[in-house]
Protein backbone atom coordinates (compact mmCIF):
# COMPACT_ATOMS: atom_id res chain seq x y z
CA UNK A 1 0.00 0.00 0.00
CA UNK A 2 1.56 3.61 -0.85
CA UNK A 3 2.26 6.33 1.78
CA UNK A 4 -0.70 8.61 2.54
CA UNK A 5 0.02 11.72 0.50
CA UNK A 6 2.09 14.09 2.81
CA UNK A 7 0.26 17.25 3.39
CA UNK A 8 -2.71 18.40 5.56
CA UNK A 9 -6.19 17.99 3.80
CA UNK A 10 -9.49 19.53 5.97
CA UNK A 11 -11.93 17.15 4.07
CA UNK A 12 -14.52 17.44 7.13
CA UNK A 13 -14.75 19.09 10.66
CA UNK A 14 -12.36 17.26 13.02
CA UNK A 15 -13.72 15.08 13.72
CA UNK A 16 -15.70 13.97 11.07
CA UNK A 17 -19.19 11.96 10.85
CA UNK A 18 -17.72 8.75 10.42
CA UNK A 19 -15.22 9.13 12.93
CA UNK A 20 -18.26 10.57 15.31
CA UNK A 21 -20.50 7.68 14.36
CA UNK A 22 -17.58 5.01 14.88
CA UNK A 23 -17.02 6.82 18.39
CA UNK A 24 -20.23 6.26 19.48
CA UNK A 25 -20.30 2.73 18.62
CA UNK A 26 -16.85 2.23 20.81
CA UNK A 27 -19.22 3.80 23.58
CA UNK A 28 -21.32 1.23 24.21
CA UNK A 29 -18.31 -1.40 23.08
CA UNK A 30 -15.47 -0.17 25.19
CA UNK A 31 -14.39 0.12 28.86
CA UNK A 32 -14.67 4.02 29.79
CA UNK A 33 -11.72 3.76 31.38
CA UNK A 34 -9.66 3.93 28.02
CA UNK A 35 -9.86 7.57 27.49
CA UNK A 36 -8.97 9.11 23.80
CA UNK A 37 -7.18 12.35 22.81
CA UNK A 38 -9.03 13.30 19.89
CA UNK A 39 -11.75 10.66 18.59
CA UNK A 40 -10.93 10.61 15.38
CA UNK A 41 -10.61 7.13 13.80
CA UNK A 42 -7.41 6.28 11.55
CA UNK A 43 -7.98 4.18 8.08
CA UNK A 44 -4.09 4.88 7.13
CA UNK A 45 -1.24 6.25 8.63
CA UNK A 46 2.99 7.15 7.15
CA UNK A 47 5.32 9.29 7.10
CA UNK A 48 4.10 12.19 9.11
CA UNK A 49 0.53 11.87 8.66
CA UNK A 50 -2.59 10.58 9.65
CA UNK A 51 -5.58 10.11 7.53
CA UNK A 52 -8.77 9.05 9.20
CA UNK A 53 -12.24 7.42 7.81
CA UNK A 54 -13.40 11.13 6.98
CA UNK A 55 -10.24 11.70 4.41
CA UNK A 56 -8.92 14.48 6.31
CA UNK A 57 -4.56 13.98 6.74
CA UNK A 58 -3.77 14.95 9.90
CA UNK A 59 0.23 16.69 10.24
CA UNK A 60 1.00 13.68 12.70
CA UNK A 61 3.14 15.53 16.22
CA UNK A 62 2.71 12.80 18.28
CA UNK A 63 4.39 9.82 16.92
CA UNK A 64 1.26 7.31 19.05
CA UNK A 65 3.31 8.66 21.90
CA UNK A 66 6.74 8.53 20.49
CA UNK A 67 6.63 4.93 18.92
CA UNK A 68 6.37 5.69 15.07
CA UNK A 69 9.81 7.74 15.06
CA UNK A 70 10.27 6.09 11.53
CA UNK A 71 6.20 5.89 10.63
CA UNK A 72 3.42 4.07 11.09
CA UNK A 73 3.88 2.14 7.26
CA UNK A 74 7.60 2.23 6.62
CA UNK A 75 8.41 -0.02 3.44
CA UNK A 76 11.12 -1.64 4.52
CA UNK A 77 9.50 -2.36 8.59
CA UNK A 78 6.09 -3.52 6.62
CA UNK A 79 8.29 -5.37 4.10
CA UNK A 80 10.49 -7.17 7.23
CA UNK A 81 6.83 -8.15 9.46
CA UNK A 82 5.17 -9.53 6.74
CA UNK A 83 7.54 -11.48 5.42
CA UNK A 84 8.28 -13.21 9.21
CA UNK A 85 4.72 -13.19 9.44
CA UNK A 86 4.09 -15.31 6.34
CA UNK A 87 7.17 -17.96 8.04
CA UNK A 88 5.45 -18.48 11.32
CA UNK A 89 3.61 -15.42 13.78
CA UNK A 90 4.62 -16.96 17.22
CA UNK A 91 6.29 -19.97 18.92
CA UNK A 92 7.68 -18.52 22.22
CA UNK A 93 11.07 -18.15 22.85
CA UNK A 94 11.12 -19.73 26.44
CA UNK A 95 9.74 -22.82 24.22
CA UNK A 96 11.87 -23.34 20.80
CA UNK A 97 13.68 -20.39 19.92
CA UNK A 98 14.42 -18.04 16.68
CA UNK A 99 17.19 -15.90 15.49
CA UNK A 100 15.32 -12.64 15.65
CA UNK A 101 15.07 -12.62 19.51
CA UNK A 102 19.01 -12.97 19.44
CA UNK A 103 19.62 -10.28 16.70
CA UNK A 104 17.40 -7.60 18.45
CA UNK A 105 19.41 -8.41 22.04
CA UNK A 106 22.79 -7.89 19.83
CA UNK A 107 21.94 -4.92 18.52
CA UNK A 108 20.77 -3.61 21.53
CA UNK A 109 23.76 -4.70 23.20
CA UNK A 110 25.75 -2.47 20.60
CA UNK A 111 23.85 0.49 20.67
CA UNK A 112 23.32 0.93 24.22
CA UNK A 113 25.52 2.98 25.65
CA UNK A 114 29.12 1.64 27.12
CA UNK A 115 31.40 -1.07 25.65
CA UNK A 116 31.71 -3.27 29.14
CA UNK A 117 29.66 -6.96 28.39
CA UNK A 118 26.20 -6.82 27.98
CA UNK A 119 23.13 -8.72 28.16
CA UNK A 120 19.12 -8.08 27.09
CA UNK A 121 15.57 -9.57 27.49
CA UNK A 122 13.18 -9.08 25.69
CA UNK A 123 9.47 -8.04 26.26
CA UNK A 124 6.12 -6.60 25.37
CA UNK A 125 5.64 -3.50 27.01
CA UNK A 126 7.39 -0.88 28.67
CA UNK A 127 6.09 -1.03 31.94
CA UNK A 128 7.04 -5.13 31.47
CA UNK A 129 10.90 -3.44 31.07
CA UNK A 130 10.79 -1.62 33.98
CA UNK A 131 9.19 -3.99 36.14
CA UNK A 132 11.34 -6.59 35.51
CA UNK A 133 14.70 -4.52 35.50
CA UNK A 134 13.70 -4.22 38.85
CA UNK A 135 13.56 -7.68 39.68
CA UNK A 136 16.85 -8.08 37.96
CA UNK A 137 18.32 -5.41 40.32
CA UNK A 138 16.46 -7.36 43.37
CA UNK A 139 18.37 -10.30 42.36
CA UNK A 140 21.58 -8.92 41.78
CA UNK A 141 21.63 -7.30 45.18
CA UNK A 142 19.96 -8.77 47.40
CA UNK A 143 18.24 -5.83 47.99
CA UNK A 144 14.30 -4.64 47.85
CA UNK A 145 13.80 -1.22 48.07
CA UNK A 146 13.47 1.03 44.56
CA UNK A 147 14.31 4.83 44.94
CA UNK A 148 12.33 7.03 41.72
CA UNK A 149 11.85 10.95 40.97
CA UNK A 150 9.30 13.08 41.51
CA UNK A 151 7.70 14.00 38.05
CA UNK A 152 8.21 10.46 37.17
CA UNK A 153 6.15 8.00 35.09
CA UNK A 154 7.20 4.56 34.54
CA UNK A 155 4.05 2.64 33.61
CA UNK A 156 0.28 1.30 34.75
CA UNK A 157 1.21 -2.50 36.16
CA UNK A 158 1.00 -2.33 39.95
CA UNK A 159 4.72 -1.81 40.43
CA UNK A 160 5.40 0.72 37.84
CA UNK A 161 2.47 2.43 38.83
CA UNK A 162 3.41 2.71 42.66
CA UNK A 163 7.16 4.23 40.96
CA UNK A 164 4.90 6.94 38.89
CA UNK A 165 4.52 10.21 40.66
CA UNK A 166 1.33 11.29 39.24
CA UNK A 167 -1.98 10.49 41.09
CA UNK A 168 -4.96 11.01 38.39
CA UNK A 169 -5.21 9.26 35.82
CA UNK A 170 -3.16 6.93 36.40
CA UNK A 171 -3.39 5.79 40.68
CA UNK A 172 -6.55 7.29 41.25
CA UNK A 173 -8.39 4.40 43.17
CA UNK A 174 -6.32 1.88 42.45
CA UNK A 175 -4.33 1.10 45.60
CA UNK A 176 -2.96 -0.01 48.03
CA UNK A 177 0.01 0.43 46.27
CA UNK A 178 3.56 -1.46 46.07
CA UNK A 179 5.64 -1.23 48.76
CA UNK A 180 9.38 -0.45 49.29
CA UNK A 181 8.90 2.14 46.35
CA UNK A 182 10.50 5.83 47.69
CA UNK A 183 10.43 9.08 45.67
CA UNK A 184 12.60 11.84 45.76
CA UNK A 185 12.22 15.39 44.09
CA UNK A 186 13.34 15.62 41.05
CA UNK A 187 14.99 18.74 40.01
CA UNK A 188 12.24 21.14 37.83
CA UNK A 189 14.09 23.77 36.60
CA UNK A 190 11.35 26.22 35.52
CA UNK A 191 9.68 25.61 38.95
CA UNK A 192 12.34 24.61 41.72
CA UNK A 193 11.64 26.88 44.79
CA UNK A 194 14.91 28.42 45.23
CA UNK A 195 15.61 28.85 41.70
CA UNK A 196 16.73 26.64 38.66
CA UNK A 197 20.47 27.49 39.22
CA UNK A 198 20.40 25.16 42.74
CA UNK A 199 17.43 22.84 41.66
CA UNK A 200 19.85 20.09 40.63
CA UNK A 201 22.54 20.56 43.90
CA UNK A 202 19.44 20.66 46.57
CA UNK A 203 17.30 17.67 44.65
CA UNK A 204 21.20 15.34 44.69
CA UNK A 205 21.21 16.63 48.40
CA UNK A 206 17.58 15.64 48.94
CA UNK A 207 18.26 11.82 47.31
CA UNK A 208 21.14 11.22 49.61
CA UNK A 209 19.66 12.03 52.61
CA UNK A 210 16.44 9.89 51.53
CA UNK A 211 18.94 7.01 50.64
CA UNK A 212 21.29 7.37 53.39
CA UNK A 213 18.98 8.48 56.39
CA UNK A 214 15.52 7.61 55.49
CA UNK A 215 15.80 4.05 53.55
CA UNK A 216 19.36 3.18 54.41
CA UNK A 217 21.69 2.74 51.10
CA UNK A 218 22.59 -1.21 51.77
CA UNK A 219 18.40 -1.30 51.44
CA UNK A 220 18.04 -0.08 48.01
CA UNK A 221 18.40 -2.17 45.17
CA UNK A 222 17.51 0.17 41.77
CA UNK A 223 17.36 3.83 41.26
CA UNK A 224 15.45 4.54 38.32
CA UNK A 225 15.19 7.57 36.22
CA UNK A 226 14.46 9.16 32.88
CA UNK A 227 16.74 10.88 31.73
CA UNK A 228 14.35 13.28 30.45
CA UNK A 229 10.78 13.05 32.21
CA UNK A 230 7.75 12.21 29.66
CA UNK A 231 4.64 12.22 30.92
CA UNK A 232 5.74 14.69 34.07
CA UNK A 233 6.16 17.26 31.02
CA UNK A 234 8.98 16.48 28.99
CA UNK A 235 11.18 18.34 32.18
CA UNK A 236 15.14 18.43 31.25
CA UNK A 237 17.65 18.26 34.37
CA UNK A 238 20.23 20.40 34.57
CA UNK A 239 23.37 19.71 33.76
CA UNK A 240 25.73 16.88 35.70
CA UNK A 241 22.58 16.11 38.17
CA UNK A 242 21.99 12.83 36.86
CA UNK A 243 25.74 12.03 36.16
CA UNK A 244 25.70 12.76 40.08
CA UNK A 245 23.25 10.36 40.50
CA UNK A 246 24.92 7.83 38.41
CA UNK A 247 28.53 7.95 40.53
CA UNK A 248 26.15 8.17 44.10
CA UNK A 249 24.49 4.90 43.09
CA UNK A 250 27.66 3.42 42.48
CA UNK A 251 29.29 4.68 45.47
CA UNK A 252 26.82 2.71 47.49
CA UNK A 253 26.69 -0.51 45.56
CA UNK A 254 23.48 0.64 43.83
CA UNK A 255 21.63 -0.40 40.48
CA UNK A 256 20.95 2.56 38.36
CA UNK A 257 18.40 2.62 35.52
CA UNK A 258 17.46 4.61 32.90
CA UNK A 259 14.03 4.07 31.62
CA UNK A 260 14.87 5.30 28.45
CA UNK A 261 11.21 4.44 27.09
CA UNK A 262 10.34 7.57 25.42
CA UNK A 263 13.42 8.99 25.12
CA UNK A 264 15.76 6.10 23.87
CA UNK A 265 16.57 5.36 20.25
CA UNK A 266 17.12 8.38 18.15
CA UNK A 267 14.29 11.02 19.63
CA UNK A 268 16.20 13.28 21.82
CA UNK A 269 19.44 14.04 19.27
CA UNK A 270 21.46 10.95 20.73
CA UNK A 271 20.35 7.50 20.11
CA UNK A 272 19.98 7.26 23.49
CA UNK A 273 19.23 10.35 26.15
CA UNK A 274 21.77 9.63 29.12
CA UNK A 275 24.58 9.91 25.87
CA UNK A 276 24.01 13.85 25.97
CA UNK A 277 24.97 13.70 30.23
CA UNK A 278 27.85 11.32 29.49
CA UNK A 279 25.92 8.81 31.75
CA UNK A 280 26.23 5.24 31.29
CA UNK A 281 23.96 3.16 33.22
CA UNK A 282 23.66 -0.02 34.66
CA UNK A 283 20.78 -1.35 32.98
CA UNK A 284 18.44 1.12 29.96
CA UNK A 285 14.50 -0.17 29.29
CA UNK A 286 13.52 0.61 25.88
CA UNK A 287 10.43 0.10 24.27
CA UNK A 288 8.02 2.83 22.28
CA UNK A 289 10.30 3.63 18.96
CA UNK A 290 12.20 -0.03 19.11
CA UNK A 291 9.70 -1.68 16.87
CA UNK A 292 8.06 0.57 14.26
CA UNK A 293 5.09 0.27 16.14
CA UNK A 294 4.73 -3.51 17.21
CA UNK A 295 4.77 -4.37 20.75
CA UNK A 296 8.17 -4.81 22.32
CA UNK A 297 10.74 -3.83 24.94
CA UNK A 298 13.71 -4.62 26.29
CA UNK A 299 16.15 -4.37 29.22
CA UNK A 300 19.35 -4.29 28.56
CA UNK A 301 22.13 -4.22 31.26
CA UNK A 302 25.66 -5.64 32.40
CA UNK A 303 25.78 -9.26 31.85
CA UNK A 304 26.57 -9.95 35.06
CA UNK A 305 23.27 -8.20 36.39
CA UNK A 306 21.03 -9.48 33.55
CA UNK A 307 22.52 -13.39 34.10
CA UNK A 308 21.84 -12.95 38.43
CA UNK A 309 18.30 -14.08 37.74
CA UNK A 310 17.82 -18.02 37.36
CA UNK A 311 16.84 -19.77 34.06
CA UNK A 312 13.09 -19.59 33.80
CA UNK A 313 12.91 -16.19 36.34
CA UNK A 314 12.11 -13.77 33.53
CA UNK A 315 10.08 -14.23 30.02
CA UNK A 316 6.35 -13.59 28.94
CA UNK A 317 4.33 -15.93 26.60
CA UNK A 318 4.42 -12.93 23.87
CA UNK A 319 7.55 -11.51 24.91
CA UNK A 320 10.22 -10.90 22.21
CA UNK A 321 7.12 -11.90 19.16
CA UNK A 322 9.14 -13.26 16.19
CA UNK A 323 6.98 -10.44 14.48
CA UNK A 324 7.95 -7.77 16.36
CA UNK A 325 11.19 -9.05 16.24
CA UNK A 326 11.64 -8.54 12.19
CA UNK A 327 9.81 -5.01 12.64
CA UNK A 328 12.72 -4.01 15.20
CA UNK A 329 15.75 -5.18 12.91
CA UNK A 330 13.87 -3.13 10.60
CA UNK A 331 13.04 -0.19 12.64
CA UNK A 332 16.85 -0.54 13.63
CA UNK A 333 18.17 -0.41 10.54
CA UNK A 334 16.03 2.88 9.02
CA UNK A 335 17.49 4.74 12.18
CA UNK A 336 21.10 4.26 11.70
CA UNK A 337 20.49 4.01 7.82
CA UNK A 338 18.60 7.07 7.36
CA UNK A 339 20.47 9.07 10.03
CA UNK A 340 17.65 9.75 12.40
CA UNK A 341 19.63 10.65 15.29
CA UNK A 342 20.32 13.71 13.06
CA UNK A 343 17.41 14.35 11.90
CA UNK A 344 16.03 14.79 15.42
CA UNK A 345 18.92 17.69 15.89
CA UNK A 346 17.75 19.32 12.99
CA UNK A 347 14.16 18.96 14.02
CA UNK A 348 15.28 20.95 17.37
CA UNK A 349 17.27 23.57 15.26
CA UNK A 350 14.55 24.39 13.20
CA UNK A 351 11.08 24.11 15.71
CA UNK A 352 13.12 25.36 19.18
CA UNK A 353 13.81 29.36 17.42
CA UNK A 354 9.77 28.98 16.74
CA UNK A 355 8.38 28.26 19.59
CA UNK A 356 10.81 30.48 22.05
CA UNK A 357 9.54 33.33 19.91
CA UNK A 358 6.59 33.03 21.49
CA UNK A 359 7.99 33.41 25.47
CA UNK A 360 8.36 36.72 26.89
CA UNK A 361 6.80 39.48 29.04
CA UNK A 362 2.98 38.39 29.27
CA UNK A 363 3.00 34.94 27.77
CA UNK A 364 1.05 32.45 27.76
CA UNK A 365 4.38 30.35 27.37
CA UNK A 366 6.06 29.97 30.16
CA UNK A 367 9.11 28.01 29.25
CA UNK A 368 10.07 25.75 26.14
CA UNK A 369 12.30 22.93 26.60
CA UNK A 370 13.11 19.01 25.55
CA UNK A 371 15.50 17.99 23.01
CA UNK A 372 16.47 16.66 19.49
CA UNK A 373 12.50 16.24 18.53
CA UNK A 374 11.40 15.33 22.03
CA UNK A 375 10.25 19.24 22.74
CA UNK A 376 7.71 20.70 25.16
CA UNK A 377 5.54 24.25 26.00
CA UNK A 378 4.98 24.83 29.31
CA UNK A 379 1.52 27.36 29.51
CA UNK A 380 1.04 29.40 32.43
CA UNK A 381 -1.12 32.46 33.29
CA UNK A 382 -0.22 35.54 32.03
CA UNK A 383 3.03 37.26 34.42
CA UNK A 384 2.71 34.63 36.32
CA UNK A 385 4.45 30.74 36.48
CA UNK A 386 1.00 29.43 37.66
CA UNK A 387 0.05 26.36 36.08
CA UNK A 388 -2.67 27.07 32.67
CA UNK A 389 -4.00 23.92 31.85
CA UNK A 390 -6.89 25.17 30.58
CA UNK A 391 -4.73 27.63 28.39
CA UNK A 392 -2.93 24.21 27.30
CA UNK A 393 -5.95 22.44 26.38
CA UNK A 394 -7.51 25.32 24.27
CA UNK A 395 -3.92 25.72 22.48
CA UNK A 396 -4.40 21.61 21.66
CA UNK A 397 -7.89 21.84 20.81
CA UNK A 398 -7.44 24.15 18.04
CA UNK A 399 -4.48 22.79 16.89
CA UNK A 400 -6.69 19.52 16.20
CA UNK A 401 -9.55 21.44 14.58
CA UNK A 402 -6.87 22.64 12.30
CA UNK A 403 -5.56 18.84 11.83
CA UNK A 404 -2.62 19.08 13.74
CA UNK A 405 -1.97 15.98 16.26
CA UNK A 406 -0.38 17.06 19.52
CA UNK A 407 -0.48 15.39 23.06
CA UNK A 408 -0.58 17.68 26.15
CA UNK A 409 1.03 16.33 29.24
CA UNK A 410 2.78 17.27 32.60
CA UNK A 411 1.92 16.67 36.30
CA UNK A 412 0.14 20.12 36.07
CA UNK A 413 -1.51 19.35 32.71
CA UNK A 414 -0.34 22.78 31.29
CA UNK A 415 2.51 21.21 28.82
CA UNK A 416 1.88 20.57 25.40
CA UNK A 417 4.43 18.20 23.92
CA UNK A 418 5.86 17.82 20.12
CA UNK A 419 6.87 14.24 19.36
CA UNK A 420 7.02 14.43 16.05
CA UNK A 421 8.03 11.29 13.16
CA UNK A 422 11.37 11.48 12.91
CA UNK A 423 11.10 10.91 9.21
CA UNK A 424 8.41 14.45 9.00
CA UNK A 425 9.15 16.19 5.87
CA UNK A 426 10.39 19.30 7.20
CA UNK A 427 7.83 21.10 4.63
CA UNK A 428 4.88 19.35 7.09
CA UNK A 429 6.40 20.27 10.50
CA UNK A 430 6.74 23.90 9.60
CA UNK A 431 3.17 23.92 8.87
CA UNK A 432 2.32 21.61 11.79
CA UNK A 433 4.35 24.62 13.72
CA UNK A 434 2.26 27.56 12.23
CA UNK A 435 -0.63 25.87 13.58
CA UNK A 436 0.81 25.61 16.75
CA UNK A 437 1.77 29.18 16.59
CA UNK A 438 -1.86 30.54 15.43
CA UNK A 439 -3.30 28.19 18.37
CA UNK A 440 -1.26 30.52 21.08
CA UNK A 441 -2.00 33.43 19.49
CA UNK A 442 -5.64 32.92 19.65
CA UNK A 443 -5.56 32.28 23.70
CA UNK A 444 -2.77 35.09 24.49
Amino acid sequence: MPQPEQRRILATAIPGPKSLKLHEHRGGEVAGGLGSVLPVFVDSAGGGVLVDVDGNHLIDLASGIAVTSVGASHPHVVQELSEQAQRFTHSCFLVTEYEGFVDVAAALNRITPGDHAKKTALFSTGAEAVENAVKIARTATGRSAVVTLGHGYHGRTLLTMSMTAKNAPYKEGFGPFAPEVYRVPSPYPYRWPSGSERSGEEALAALRELVLTQVGSHNVAAIVAEPIQGEGGFVVPPPGYLKAVQEFAHEHGIVFVADEIQTGLARTGDMFACEHEDVVPDMITTAKALAGGMPLAAVTGRAELMDSVPAGGLGGTYAGNPVACAAALATLEIIERERLVERAREIEQRVIPRLEALTGPGSVVGEVRGRGAMLAVEFVNPGTTEPADDIARAVAAHCHRQGVLVLVCGTYGNVIRLLPPLVIGMDLLDEGIDVLEEAVRSVR
